[in-house]
Parts: C-alpha cells; structure tokens; sequence
C-alpha cells in the first residue's frame, strides 16, 4: 500500500503564487504517471495537470495552462505543482493522485479521467482571495 501527502495549500492573493508538493510513502509511484485534480465547493472534481513518470511529458487543462507547472523528482517520491497567477477561481481542495493506467510511457488526454486513478492524498486546500 502507498500513500500520498500533499501539503503547501494555503491562502493567497490574487496574483500571487503557492507551490504545492505531493510526497508519496509506503511504495514507489516513479514509475506512473502522476495527476493534480481539484475541487471546489459545490462542484465536480476537476483535472488539473499530469506528468508521465520521467518528466518529460505533461498534460494540462486549459485553464491551467502558462499558469501552471508540474514537475516531479522520483528520486524524493514527490511531484510538484507550481501555481503562478492564481485567480479567486482557482480556490479548490488540491488532490494529488496515481494514474495506475499509465506507466513507462508518456500521458495522453485520457489521463484527465479521474478514473484512470487509483491512490489520492487527502488533498490541500487553496484559497486565493480577492
């Protein structure tokens, strides 16, 4: 069994920045792909970014895109998410999460299927005032 902890939420103003991380313990994930979803009060998870297990491939919503930037560093068993620019909608809990669908190989858009997802921290709350 594995488990992922995220942490680095917390309340921000408009414009500003916040860098989330998702440490992962118990088992290693380097290989998967991994997922950055969010929720908002009141509304569906949302898919956020997803990068493949080496890096060198990654997948963004629209929203997010030139505002958000995942990484990861499997030598520490942890991804990252770097949110630049927030915006008063992007106040969600942030969930990091295992795409066990997709491994050794690059993320395609069927990773934005919450579905493809089996480990899920418990999530990060960011809250970016106005």
């Amino acid at each position: 069994q594995g488990q992922l902890v995220e942490s680095g939420g917390g309340l921000v103003q408009a414009g500003g920045s916040l860098r989330l991380s998702c440490a992962a313990s118990g088992r290693t994930f380097s290989m998967y792909a991994m997922g950055w979803f969010r929720q908002a009060p009141g509304k569906e998870r949302e898919f956020v970014a997803v990068i493949s297990w080496s890096g060198r491939s990654t997948y963004y919503a629209d929203s997010m895109k030139g505002r958000f930037t995942i990484s990861r560093d499997n030598a520490k068993n942890t991804v990252y998410l770097q949110m630049n620019s927030l915006k008063p909608e992007d106040t969600a809990v942030y969930y990091c999460a295992v795409d066990s669908h997709t491994r050794g190989v690059p993320v395609t858009t069927s990773s934005a299927n919450y579905l493809s997802y089996d480990y899920w921290g418990q999530g990060t709350q960011v809250t970016v005032s106005s």
